[in-house]
């Protein structure tokens, strides 16, 4: 029950702090809601990557259905990825991973408090 608890705070306040901040605010939701809610450093690192990277796959095919794949596309074959659904997955990877170590030092910081 935390876990879920956890991964919908962390994309609903993420959504909101990204909308006035800067993007690496979801770093901060994601380690002030780890450790507000106590988990194990581990289910915290899943809790915040699943937070975090469903938000940013939401937010992304959002933007990118509205153009039509033209941004993507363009910003794949500039990383020289394959096609444009590659170019989003790696966006969630990167996300997620954002998300995840900061869950996971924010319950780290709780254990040794």
């Amino acid at each position: 029950m935390k876990f879920l608890l956890s991964v919908i705070l962390i994309a609903l306040l993420a959504m909101g702090a990204e909308h006035f901040l800067p993007w690496w605010s979801v770093a901060v939701v994601s380690f002030l809601v780890s450790v507000l809610i106590s988990q194990k450093p581990g289910r915290a690192f899943l809790s915040g990557f699943c937070g975090i990277g469903i938000f940013w796959l939401i937010t992304a095919l959002r933007h990118d259905v509205a153009n039509d794949h033209i941004l993507s596309t363009r910003m794949a074959a500039l990383f020289h990825l394959p096609n444009y659904g590659l170019f989003i997955g790696v966006t969630v990877l990167i996300g997620g991973l954002v998300g995840g170590l900061s869950a996971w030092a924010g319950a780290l910081m709780r254990s040794r408090a």
